[in-house]
């Protein structure tokens, strides 16, 4: 997800003492005494060469709709459970197995990482928890879900430079990381996992292409089961010193922590576009194509704008198709159509009133346009979710439209009378967008009948904003604010977490 023009406030947060986190040494669901423990392996879910597994790509398919299991979310929405914060979630929570994932900026932008079970109480259990000194930088990357990994990347615009990582899923046990320094470099959006590929957007730095699970250290390669046996044996070295060093001096023996544990690396296969595209957007795949969403920066004068389609195999272009306006929400892939939603700016809230945008749909094999809809009164920022021949789009001025995917006809237009920044979930026969004061909406994907509307503000005490989107998930809806800009800058904020009693 694009986050490079977030407009976040950031100097009135940074010097915010009533938003300084009072964070233990050791993270809540990790002890450094009892260690981490041996992965429990779900059924990997199988691939094609050419398809991601569920929820190992951008909003969970290739259609974005933010659903992979089909079931739609309650008839009649109540809170199951609520996780109160002052941290601001800015990506999308991604299910991983019974548990979420969400990842949030905390006070003086201190990063953090939570796994919550999806059941178990109000609020929800945390099964493992991230931040400092491991994490050095903020994540606004939803993760991408491979086997019992997680991938994901860190660093924003105002960052030089940023890492992808790959963690256990379960326990949280760091397995790899890729730093990328420079300028301009950060990774904001989504990994793609198709295979034993992953691949990964890096702004100034292009794409990537890794193999995921064969990872490096000291010039040696490692399977990713071997890794993680070095990564808990590693581990299990460091507790063993921390303790002799407690029986010493118990003043000053300091828990280990995962900055400590060993530096593997993936292995890497192509990189392309370094210093010539900006690709934040999430890549996506079709077929032999991997689709790479590049933008041009007006205010640093670097950078193309278009869709570019790259052999998934080597990186070499196929085509090329020029985009009016950025392509923040990267594209969706509809059959033989590539849409690709466009804006004029970006998560800017103060901009809101003179943005302005499209919606273009791209031939696959050619990248030859089919039609374009221009939107003169909102920008789309985020990507576009498709699903029976409709193209669900929620724009900047409030306005949630379906487009016939076939031939760009609008098939219906719902208003939500709130700015909308966050994508919209397609689950069974139903549409949910959020919007920018944290009320959630419920349509019906055919006629855009309202089914019903859940304002949050009534749980979290306060409005918020939603800029990651709704994630369906076990008939369950999951929803994370942030407020970092705007009319509720630094009031608390929540993962929320509607379904039936």
């Amino acid at each position: 997800m694009r986050r490079n023009h977030i407009a976040w406030g950031w100097n009135r947060l940074l010097f915010a003492p009533s938003l300084v986190l009072a964070l233990p040494l050791v993270w809540p669901g990790r002890q450094p005494v009892a260690g981490y423990q041996e992965s429990v392996s779900g059924s990997p879910q199988p691939a094609s060469a050419s398809v991601p597994p569920p929820w190992g790509t951008y909003r969970g398919n290739p259609q974005r709709t933010g659903n992979t299991d089909q079931r739609p979310g309650p008839r009649q929405p109540t809170v199951l459970w609520i996780h109160k914060s002052q941290e601001h979630f800015v990506a999308a929570p991604v299910p991983v197995g019974d548990a979420v994932y969400v990842s949030g900026i905390g006070a003086f932008n201190r990063p953090s990482l939570h796994l919550f079970a999806l059941a178990g109480g109000n609020p929800p259990p945390l099964r493992w928890s991230k931040s400092a000194p491991y994490l050095k930088l903020p994540s606004v990357s939803s993760p991408a879900v491979a086997e019992d990994c997680l991938l994901f990347g860190d660093g924003m615009h105002q960052d030089s430079g940023g890492t992808w990582h790959c963690v256990d899923a379960r326990s949280g046990l760091p397995l790899w990381q890729l730093p990328l320094p420079g300028d301009l470099i950060h990774l904001e959006g989504a990994p793609l996992v198709v295979g034993q590929r992953a691949y990964m957007g890096a702004g100034a730095a292009g794409v990537l292409a890794i193999q995921w699970n064969t990872a490096v250290l000291e010039g040696k390669e490692y399977d990713l089961a071997a890794v993680r046996q070095r990564q808990q044996q590693r581990w299990k070295e460091l507790l063993a010193r921390y303790e002799e060093d407690k029986k010493k001096d118990p003043d000053f023996a300091i828990p280990p922590d995962d900055s400590q544990l060993l530096k593997f690396t993936p292995k890497k296969l192509w990189q392309k576009g370094q210093n010539q595209w900006h690709v934040d957007a999430p890549l996506n795949v079709s077929g032999e194509l991997l689709l790479v969403p590049s933008a041009f920066l007006d205010k640093e004068k670097v950078g193309e704008r278009g869709l570019l389609a790259l052999r998934a195999d080597n990186g070499e272009i196929v085509w090329k198709a020029r985009l009016e306006y950025n392509p923040w929400g990267g594209a969706t892939v509809a059959g033989e159509t590539i849409l690709v939603p466009g804006s004029s700016i970006g998560y800017y809230y103060k901009e809101l009133r003179a943005a302005k945008g499209d919606l273009t749909a791209l031939d696959r094999k050619t990248g030859q346009v089919r039609w374009r809809k221009e939107i003169p009164t909102g920008g789309i920022v985020s990507c576009v979710a498709v699903h029976n021949g409709l193209a669900i789009a929620a724009a900047t001025d409030g306005k949630v439209r379906a487009f016939s995917v076939t031939d760009g006809e609008r098939a219906w237009l719902y208003d939500c009378k709130a700015p909308l920044f966050a994508p919209p979930a397609i689950a069974g026969e139903a549409v949910y967008v959020a919007d920018l004061t944290a009320t959630v909406h419920a349509l019906d994907l055919k006629t855009g009948r309202p089914l019903w509307t859940y304002p949050l503000a009534k749980d979290i005490g306060n409005p918020g904003m939603v800029y990651g989107g709704v994630t369906v998930h076990g008939g369950k809806l999951i929803v994370a604010t942030c407020n970092l800009e705007g009319p509720y800058l630094g009031k608390p904020t929540a993962v929320v977490c509607l379904g039936s009693r």
